[in-house]
């Protein structure tokens, strides 16, 4: 069964009872790993995802007596995918945990899609004991036989440390605190020899912090007023802005503006709304172009996204006749996507900014409500003849069933994988309330979704994945959703191929890559780990089948025979890689 914070509470309560004295009434001494663990808890940590054994046990069983719900994975990077989607269904941040050598090489490549996707994530990792360093201990983990980038702030962390004496504990929970606190994402890293997690701890001192405030200059919202109120403006909203949906929603309709988002933004603004214009870059829609070359604005105000690659292509017709003023909580973000715009920078908290610039923004005339209306994609009209034609799935079909049952007729959590079934669930999903979609541009890491979906499913609401064959076999984590009873659900577009890959390369005009795999029956696949599933080999099974889906009280795999001939929304990053050539 799903464990509740209740049962662990009531578990950990009798545990601590009988753990706090020995038999003949002497204390036990509280260890690093104990006091660490209970930083965790004050920083409000409630999840911690990971893979046990060897130089991590006495932090895994430090978590484990702890009110900390302890999630045991099949592997690392599932562990650390998880950990980022956990983070993004409730605001709360997540504990991972791993071994020595493999452990921690493991476990890198979801901790760089949690720092590319901006949760707030703190791996525990294992190092050899001090004094056995330099004396090839098994999978030696130091300084020494790692890279040092493994151990300190740069790329891959915001914050490492390598701990050395429990006298560290008081100014590593001072500056934990200091960064959980404030808006962004932020990853870290404690890296624990053995000897030190057994070691004894002193008491902890309670920080005295004051988390700084994003807020802007009053001056720039005046100055942003008077831009916005000179003329015409649209709003560019990315996955940054999601805490903003209502001023968001607030803005636009008291000025007529229109709305674009991101791949990752979708929702945030209603995709149904009026005056909402479509998904930029990839997988995106055409009827951004068609505003931007007929009635563009004169301004765009860009609210939480990078404008990177996925979301723009760096298009120079993106740009606006006066520039972009652009809003993020990273003060390298504006400009960095088009440096030759005149952009205007603020650097602040966007539901902090937006707030103080309803406050001052005067009710004015609508500047701009011309309809624009959704371009439908291109090969819709090829769609019933290839059915026909192989008796296969089409994906658009998929998606109007998905859009039906699942997006419109449920409240669970609708994920993408990167891939086809990413450029198929944007560009044909449409989602009218915000935090019901999840995906990853950044890194877009094969595997994220398979094992994400975990996470995104911890607190119990419905999870679905939507995924590739591709990336279930490389990895997922059914056993992991049985293990804990949690309601994930995988759609598997079945198509015995890494079909972007297959695509993708006959549309840059190369023939010799090797992109088939050997069919796989995932209901066979899923049952034999004890989840359920069904076969879905034709479009009248989609609804029934995904309603079997989203009502199963146990995971489940809806493994789809989808069309492999049916080309994908994917033209736009074919012809971002074909210039990347030059």
């Amino acid at each position: 069964m799903l464990i509740t914070d209740k049962n662990i509470l009531n578990k950990t309560s009798t545990q601590k009872k009988s753990l706090t004295k020995t038999t003949n009434t002497q204390l036990i001494e509280t260890t690093v790993a104990d006091s660490i663990v209970k930083i965790l808890t004050e920083l409000g940590v409630r999840h911690a995802f990971g893979v046990g054994g060897g130089a991590i046990a006495p932090i895994w069983e430090a978590l484990e007596k702890s009110s900390i719900q302890v999630i045991h994975f099949r592997h690392e990077s599932g562990s650390a995918f998880a950990a980022t989607e956990a983070y993004f269904t409730d605001n709360r941040p997540v504990a991972v945990f791993a071994t020595t050598g493999p452990g921690m090489t493991n476990v890198l490549t979801g901790i760089m899609a949690a720092r590319w996707e901006g949760a707030k994530v703190i791996l525990l990792s294992g190092s050899t004991s001090l004094a056995l360093q330099g004396k090839w201990a098994l999978q030696e983990t130091s300084s020494d036989t790692m890279p040092e980038d493994f151990f300190k702030a740069g790329t891959i962390f915001h914050y490492a440390k390598s701990i050395t004496s429990n006298l560290e504990l008081d100014e590593i929970q001072k500056q934990l605190m200091l960064e959980i606190g404030r808006p962004g994402g932020f990853v870290a890293h404690l890296n624990i020899p053995t000897n030190i997690q057994t070691s004894p701890s002193n008491a902890l001192t309670p920080p005295k912090l004051k988390t700084p405030l994003f807020i802007p200059d009053e001056n720039l919202i005046t100055q942003t007023v008077k831009l916005l109120s000179e003329s015409s403006f649209g709003i560019w909203v990315g996955f940054g802005a999601r805490d903003a949906a209502d001023e968001i929603r607030q803005l636009a309709e008291r000025t007529g503006a229109k709305v674009m988002c991101s791949s990752r933004g979708k929702g945030i603004f209603p995709e149904n709304h009026p005056q909402f214009i479509g998904v930029t870059g990839f997988a995106g829609h055409e009827s951004v172009m068609e505003y931007m070359q007929s009635t563009a604005p004169n301004r765009i105000l860009v609210l939480g996204t990078r404008l990177g690659e996925f979301t723009s292509f760096w298009n120079p017709e993106m740009i606006p006749a006066k520039g972009f003023i652009h809003v993020d909580i990273d003060p390298k973000v504006p400009g960095a996507a088009y440096p030759t715009a005149d952009t205007f920078p603020i650097c602040a908290d966007i539901k902090t900014f937006l707030s103080l610039l309803l406050h001052q923004l005067p009710q004015q005339q609508k500047l701009n409500c011309s309809s624009v209306k959704l371009a439908v994609h291109e090969s819709e009209i090829t769609t019933a003849k290839l059915q026909l034609e192989n008796g296969l799935v089409s994906p658009r079909a998929l998606m109007r069933a998905i859009q039906k049952v699942i997006v419109e007729n449920s409240d669970a959590t609708v994920m993408a994988e990167g891939g086809n079934s990413f450029a198929w669930a944007t560009h044909y999903l449409k989602f009218h309330q915000t935090k019901r979609w999840r995906s990853s541009t950044g890194f877009a890491s094969m595997g994220h979704v398979t094992t994400g979906v975990v996470g995104a499913a911890v607190n119990g609401k419905k999870a679905v994945a939507i995924v590739g064959d591709g990336s279930m076999l490389m990895n997922n984590e059914i056993s992991t959703a049985v293990q804990y009873n949690l309601p994930a659900v995988w759609i598997v577009l079945n198509d015995a191929r890494y079909n972007m890959c297959y695509q993708g390369m006959k549309k840059l005009g190369y023939d010799r890559a090797i992109t088939h795999i050997p069919p796989t029956d995932f209901v066979m696949f899923a049952r034999s780990m004890g989840a359920d599933g069904i076969c879905v080999e034709d479009e009248s099974q989609l609804e029934i089948s995904l309603s079997k889906a989203i009502n199963s009280t146990v995971p489940f795999v809806v493994d789809v025979k989808i069309d492999p001939g049916e080309l994908a929304p994917i033209g736009k990053r074919i012809t971002s890689l074909v210039t990347q050539r030059t």
